[in-house]
């Protein structure tokens, strides 16, 4: 099929895409068009492309929830948006119509600025058009959010942080989460930050906690490169939706680690840092967790628990306890519900310190 034939024929292509896991809230009916000027492409906008060689994504993320295998000519529907991952690529949200990379499985097209030496290169991607919409603008996430929210939320919150990617955040995650609805409680979890994918949602949903959201409910591909303002706009309004969900508490894993971005600027912010009734902290190793510790102390923070993969070692945990002084809770501390609720009992107690700070 010509790329004119594409252009003017854009329902049949759609129809025949692989929509990533990033667009699942988007209206496919909305989109009745396309326009090919890649240079104002902003984030969140959704690009129609045709996959020209296969590199380290070799499937895609659907917005079904499960993974299809990617073939070199399969076309993909996937958001513009930058990306940071230590392990694999850094990336900004600049499309090339000679040829895009796919930065994440999950839904996240751009230009690779920098590469892991471990990784494949990216697969490439052959952007056909900017979705558009009747009335001929962009079909942006951002349009699918949830709405805004009123008035501040007033749901406890647990903040889960890490040293980096992989620390053991998600796990942690979802494991209070899990301790925490064993004693009967309606439970959020939610991730506020990173880059879209199926992986952490599913191992909340796993969980069978009450309700689960990340920032793409909040109309954001990923978080990286977002300013810090917009950010907190879409965490309260996954914390507003978690509270018409009729939530008790929040769990809410923050992504990677603390000189990343993004969280930087979050636990730099004091009206954040307010919002926040306790904290898990996942460590790779002891050293980690000391290091950190003293980070978080200097921001203001005084973690509730220490946790992640050394948390799988008792010797990692005997050093870092005595680094720090703080326990280290493993996984199946996390989902006893006796642990789970006493850290909760300290996050309601320092939210509520909070709420009459403020008032």
């Amino acid at each position: 099929m010509s790329f004119e034939t594409i252009l003017n024929d854009p329902g049949t292509q759609l129809a025949e895409a692989k929509w990533s896991f990033a667009t699942r809230r988007v209206d496919h009916t909305d989109a009745v068009s396309m326009m090919t000027d890649f240079e104002n492409t902003g984030h969140g906008d959704l690009i129609l492309g045709r996959v020209m060689t296969i590199g380290k994504h070799a499937g895609i993320q659907l917005a079904s929830g499960r993974r299809s295998e990617l073939f070199t000519g399969d076309l993909v529907v996937l958001p513009c948006a930058a990306r940071y991952a230590p392990d694999q690529f850094e990336g900004i949200a600049e499309i090339d119509p000679n040829g895009a990379d796919m930065l994440a499985g999950g839904g996240c097209l751009g230009k690779v600025r920098a590469r892991n030496e471990r990784v494949k290169p990216p697969t490439r991607v052959l952007p056909i058009g900017r979705l558009t919409n009747r009335a001929g603008t962009a079909v942006n996430l951002a349009d699918y959010a949830l709405p805004a929210p009123t008035e501040a939320s007033r749901i406890p919150v647990i903040a889960v942080f890490g040293t980096a990617m992989n620390s053991g955040k998600t796990l942690a995650t979802a494991r209070l989460g899990y301790g925490l609805r064993q004693t009967g409680l309606k439970v959020a979890t939610i991730k506020a930050t990173g880059t879209g994918s199926f992986g952490d949602f599913n191992e909340y949903e796993d969980t069978g906690v009450h309700y689960i959201a990340d920032f793409t409910d909040a109309g954001l591909a990923t978080t990286y490169m977002v300013p810090l303002p917009r950010i907190k706009n879409g965490i309260e309004r996954l914390l507003a939706d978690a509270e018409r969900h009729e939530c008790d508490v929040v769990v809410m894993e923050v992504a990677d680690g603390l000189f990343q971005r993004e969280s930087a600027a979050l636990l730099a912010d004091e009206e954040f840092r307010q919002r926040i009734g306790a904290m898990v902290f996942a460590c790779g190793d002891a050293v980690a967790a000391a290091g950190g510790v003293h980070e978080l102390r200097r921001l203001g923070y005084e973690p509730d628990a220490l946790t992640g993969m050394l948390s799988c070692s008792p010797m990692a945990v005997a050093e870092a306890q005595a680094a720090t002084g703080i326990r280290v809770m493993t996984k199946g501390e996390l989902s006893d519900p006796g642990e789970a609720m006493a850290i909760l009992r300290r996050a309601t107690r320092s939210h509520a310190e909070a709420c009459t700070a403020t008032s």
